[in-house]
């Protein structure tokens, strides 16, 4: 996708503060951080919302959060715990139509968030 700013990130086009890459998906920072660490963790292939997974997309999914539950080990937040959030939509607030896993941590989140 041409104007999607996550694959732009992904072919070098945006800069971004990347902390993690490997042959499935990258890992950022997110630029609008909403707790001490806030990463996203983002497929390298364009997948616009959960609705446009199929059953061909499990293994990629099931790597997404096991690269999230990683870098919360290496971000030191994994003992005490974190939060795994992808959003599907506007109303959800999806915002940037590339699925992405926030990883959020390193202080106590508020249930429901607010």
């Amino acid at each position: 996708m041409s104007d999607c700013i996550f694959c732009k990130i992904r072919d070098g086009q945006v800069p971004a503060r990347a902390v993690h890459r490997d042959e499935q998906c990258m890992a950022i920072e997110d630029i609008n951080p909403q707790a001490p660490t806030h990463l996203l963790v983002i497929p390298l292939e364009h997948i616009p919302t959960v609705n446009d997974l199929t059953v061909d997309h499990r293994a990629l999914v099931g790597h997404l959060y096991l690269t999230a539950a990683k870098l919360a080990r290496q971000r030191g937040i994994a003992d005490n715990g974190y939060r795994l959030v992808m959003n599907t939509h506007r109303d959800a607030g999806q915002t940037v139509f590339h699925i992405h896993l926030h990883v959020l941590g390193g202080r106590p989140l508020e249930w429901p968030p607010g």
